[in-house]
């Protein structure tokens, strides 16, 4: 008689069920087979029966290992929590060169005054980065546009260098830049030290000018080609990279907006939603759209990219994520989907003035008039009171989705997470029944298009999929040489 190990289960389609187990591994069974599975029935000489013991559902009189490969394999998921906070946010600056109809943080006009952070400020948040245990951590200059702000910008990174020699830690360094204002100067800077650069292109044209607009209300496509080529002819192809957001106005024709990625020369992209934040959160009328058509329209887009990549090596960023989670043992480093929820402990956001935030969101929702989630200020309180603190431990207890009301025993728990700011911002808790919220559904039904892809994927599409897990493009062409 063989044991039955923990898993959970959902109806995929007629008469077919998908189990998942503990450490995220998958099976498809028949009706038949997952009945004569619960009851202990199955042919123990069955292929079916085999392949449930190597993916560990069952296990005859090695039901003590069994359950220690499953430990292992579920701590090699947690991995992430032993470098506690790699990712490491700065506004340099809330003032913008330009009015994005979205923007997310209601960002300050080009020339307004106290919105600059300082030299003071900036070295006590570098201290405090060096402070978190991992050995690599990742600065991210974010804004506003945080080139206005340049000279805090190189004196950040020249300062975390010395401190990375001291500590004996390599840190990385991101902008978060429109491009528009930027100069050879300043590329060149990025170059010599290694500093990448990620950037914002919605679209074509017509979809990019619709919002992302110059303080005078002109589109900024033009200019924001010219210079990306620019910053391309300087730090390299490698060195820039781009993200998108969808509205309204691009959610029905996300083939445009993958085209131009790939006129454009990118590597990949991230179709992106909306979040329910500042600008965005106030033209949620204009630029909103239902979720369900959002996910569907993903979908296509998705499947419209896997037969791109028959041609040429271009990736779909969060299915990617999403496919490792559900193909590998390995965290993602995805702080806005993993269980403990990265707020804190996988990132932060450092304001202009100091102040700490779990996460990107929980300082927009600040600057909406709630401080709830702030941790407190580097000019004020030490690394252990803010990352050890009630606030942040608080947060962590209610951001497991093992322990979350309706995730404790959905099928998809293995690979998603929970947002206790999105959750305290619709409901007033940080800790929600998921089932029915935008972001459960959203996250519901991309996984049950991932997984539809992965049980009907010819062998040129799983070699696909695991070019983008791996990174390499050499899959798909050994794939067309055979």
């Amino acid at each position: 008689m063989y044991r039955i190990l923990p898993f959970q289960f959902k109806r995929f389609q007629k008469n077919e069920a998908l189990i998942v187990n503990e450490c995220g591994d998958y099976y498809f069974l028949d009706d038949y087979s997952f009945d004569s599975f619960v009851r202990h029935q199955l042919d123990e000489n069955s292929d079916v029966f085999l392949d449930l013991k190597s993916k560990l559902f069952l296990a005859q009189d090695d039901f003590e290992v069994s359950l220690e490969k499953i430990a292992a394999r579920y701590r090699t998921r947690k991995l992430f929590l032993r470098e506690f906070t790699t990712l490491h946010m700065l506004v340099i600056t809330l003032r913008c060169n330009q009015r994005c109809e979205y923007c997310q943080v209601s960002c300050a006009e080009q020339d307004a005054h106290s919105y600059d952070m300082n030299e003071d400020v900036a070295e006590k948040i570098v201290d405090m980065i060096f402070r978190a245990p991992t050995s690599h951590p990742k600065i991210e200059f974010q804004g506003g546009e945080p080139l206005l702000n340049w000279k805090i910008i190189e004196h950040t990174v020249k300062y975390a260098k010395s401190v990375a020699q001291k500590t004996n830690k390599q840190a990385s360094f991101v902008i978060c830049t429109n491009l528009i204002e930027i100069s050879k100067e300043q590329l060149e800077f990025c170059r010599e030290h290694d500093v990448a650069i990620s950037t914002s292109l919605d679209g074509p044209v017509d979809i990019h000018d619709k919002c992302r607009k110059a303080r005078i209300g002109d589109g900024t496509y033009r200019k924001f080609v010219d210079k990306l080529s620019l910053a391309r002819e300087i730090v390299g192809f490698d060195g820039v990279d781009a993200l998108m957001t969808t509205t309204a106005y691009s959610v029905n024709c996300l083939k445009d907006v993958i085209d131009e990625y790939v006129l454009q020369g990118m590597g990949g992209i991230f179709i992106r939603s909306l979040n329910p934040y500042g600008f965005a959160a106030e033209q949620a009328n204009i630029l909103g759209y239902d979720m369900r058509s959002f996910v569907d329209n993903y979908l296509e887009a998705l499947k419209y990219i896997i037969q791109l990549n028959k041609k040429v090596f271009f990736p779909e960023h969060f299915a990617t994520l999403l496919f490792s989670r559900i193909l590998t043992p390995f965290s993602t480093g995805f702080v806005d989907l993993q269980s403990p929820s990265g707020c804190g402990i996988s990132g932060v956001i450092y304001d202009f003035d100091g102040s700490v935030f779990p996460s990107d969101e929980a300082r927009m929702l600040a600057r909406m008039g709630d401080r709830h989630f702030s941790l407190g200020n580097v000019l004020a309180d030490t690394y252990e009171q803010i990352f050890s603190g009630g606030k942040l431990r608080q947060l962590t207890a209610k951001a497991c989705v093992e322990t979350t009301p309706s995730c404790a025993w959905c099928a998809y728990q293995a690979y998603c997470g929970t947002d206790p700011v999105r959750n305290y911002l619709e409901t007033g808790d940080e800790l929600r029944a998921m089932r029915g919220s935008p972001f459960c559904e959203k996250h519901r039904l991309i996984f049950d298009g991932l997984f539809s892809i992965l049980k009907n994927a010819t062998d040129e599409e799983m070699d696909i999929i695991w070019s983008w897990i791996t990174r390499n493009p050499e899959l798909v062409k050994h794939h067309e040489n055979c």
